[in-house]
């Protein structure tokens, strides 16, 4: 395993070029330019608390020439530097036995994606089950539903090849600190994500790169010997004495299988239904509810990077916000699309949801971002397993009829929100959702906890970025699809459930948040299917 010198907090500005990089290594370290013989960015981030003097920040991996350079002489707090190993990612291959049943996974999100291609590597032949439609077919379908066309429950923003992840920025940054995010990551590139996301803080990947990357990984997948079948949706599990025997798709296929990964995604609620029908232990999760805001991205830009809001190297500018009050639940900022579009996320017929997606360059001229208040099972009035979502489908209908029943979104204007006056009519900005908007007063599709949360934090934030709660700023409803609203219970060392052979994963099962910690728990419960296989 290859050994290299971690160095941090390397400045460079906006004038610099990037190859200089190695001149700083050599000087930080005192040694001759030619003792580095390599480096590899780890890490780069933008520092913009000063807007004169916009910086950016490396950590690099260096192979030295003289593994006995002391690296204690770069000034410690300056220059933080340390040795680190390579971490390569290996999966065990299993033994072939023909007699033994192959392996089931639900959902092809990150999760079921990477369970999938882990099992397949390993030799398992997975099969690999999908409800929505592959990519090809989903976008014309989600096309068909933005131009004011039906909404297909199985084939839409939520459902699919890529899951909710492939209509949206494809943000790759995780407060989770797992070496496998690597792997992730490598594999990604490989099927067509920009370079840059190995390094780079606040990575995404973009809804277009998004939608043929996921392919690439389907092929791949299926080249190591798994089946990927789409528009083929569980309907039934066969369990005797509490273990898995058979699965039934689409009420009638019956599928042998004593291995099946749950990775369903957090809005299959049909699916969550026959779990709980099953037998399989869930209990309430708390999850966020909200609106999305729209700003012209050039006030943002401005308001993070200054004058140099036009240099193309900064790009879109983004941003993250919460307020704190002791009167009112806290808001804070979620999946910030820079230069994005707001979007229908529905699943379900009259019922209405929203969410953001960006491409990867981001350049709408509109950014736009989740406004949040978190929501409590002691909201949702009930102790049953799944209230959480009648809890959901309340709101959703709401947004719906007041939408004008056609998925039009209610939509309001900031200044008219902070008014309580129900707007007539767009600002100077104009919205990106499509179908359509409905002007309207959100204060009729949204909990009173959630308008009165939103109305104290809109004047902190515009403390925060000048112009954030402008009169002309655009807020549309509603945003209830954060995350699952429950998790699907499994033990701490083997990862089933309470029923054997079934192994909950990723957002859906309400252990991860966002692709790459979704992606990161697909390949931990295929490890452990793995472990139980070569036993």
């Amino acid at each position: 395993m290859s050994q290299y010198l971690r160095l941090e907090e390397i400045k460079l500005t906006l004038q610099d070029d990037e190859f200089i990089l190695v001149d700083k290594i050599a000087k930080i370290l005192s040694i001759p330019k030619e003792g580095v013989l390599s480096y590899k960015i780890v890490k780069k981030s933008i520092d913009s608390r000063d807007k004169a003097n916009i910086l950016f920040i490396y950590s690099v991996d260096v192979d030295l020439k003289d593994k006995n350079v002391n690296i204690l002489k770069p000034n410690p707090v300056k220059h933080r530097a340390k040795w680190v190993e390579e971490f390569v990612y290996e999966i065990k291959q299993v033994p072939e036995n023909t007699e033994r049943k192959r392996p089931v996974v639900v959902g092809t999100g990150p999760a079921g994606l990477f369970a999938g291609l882990a099992l397949a590597k390993a030799g398992l032949r997975p099969i690999i089950i999908e409800r929505g439609k592959a990519v090809e077919g989903r976008l014309k379908d989600v096309g068909i539903f933005m131009k004011w066309g039906p909404l297909n429950p199985n084939s839409n923003i939520q459902f699919g090849e890529g899951g909710a992840g492939t209509f949206s920025d494809g943000k790759l940054y995780t407060m989770i600190n797992d070496p496998r995010s690597k792997y992730v990551f490598e594999e990604l590139v490989e099927a067509g994500a920009p370079r840059e996301i190995l390094y780079t803080a606040k990575a995404h990947v973009g809804t277009d790169k998004l939608r043929v990357l996921v392919k690439k990984l389907r092929e791949k997948i299926i080249s190591l010997g798994a089946e990927v079948r789409f528009e083929t949706c569980l309907t039934d599990l066969i369990i005797e004495n509490n273990i898995l025997k058979a699965i039934v798709v689409n009420w009638g296929e019956r599928i042998e299988t004593d291995t099946l990964v749950l990775a369903v995604g957090h809005s299959a609620r049909d699916t969550y239904q026959i779990l709980y029908d099953k037998g399989l232990d869930m209990t309430q999760k708390a999850f966020a509810m909200g609106v999305r805001i729209e700003h012209d991205a050039s006030m943002i830009n401005r308001s993070q990077f200054g004058d140099a809001c036009m240099d193309p190297k900064l790009g879109t500018a983004s941003y993250k916000l919460v307020t704190h009050s002791e009167q009112e639940r806290s808001v804070y900022s979620f999946c910030m699309c820079p230069g994005g579009h707001v979007v229908a996320a529905s699943s379900e017929d009259g019922r209405l949801c929203i969410n953001g997606m960006s491409e990867y360059l981001q350049n709408s001229g509109i950014s736009n971002s989740a406004l949040l208040v978190g929501v409590t099972p002691e909201d949702f009035w009930s102790t049953h397993p799944l209230a959480g979502i009648e809890f959901q489908r309340k709101w959703e209908e709401k947004a719906f009829k007041l939408g004008g029943g056609n998925y039009y979104a209610p939509a309001q204007l900031v200044g008219d929100f902070l008014r309580k006056v129900p707007s007539k009519g767009l600002g100077k900005l104009g919205s990106t959702y499509l179908p359509g908007i409905t002007m309207t007063s959100l204060d009729e599709c949204l909990p009173d906890f959630i308008t009165k949360a939103l109305r104290k934090a809109l004047p902190e934030l515009d403390r925060k970025i000048k112009g954030f709660a402008s009169n002309d700023a655009i807020l549309t409803a509603i945003e209830a699809r954060s995350s699952a609203v429950l998790r699907i219970v499994r033990d701490k060392e083997t990862l089933e459930s309470n029923v054997r052979g079934i192994y909950p994963a990723g957002e859906g099962a309400g252990y991860a948040g966002g692709i790459t910690s979704s992606a990161i728990d697909g390949l931990v419960v295929a490890e452990k299917i793995i472990e139980r296989y070569l036993k």
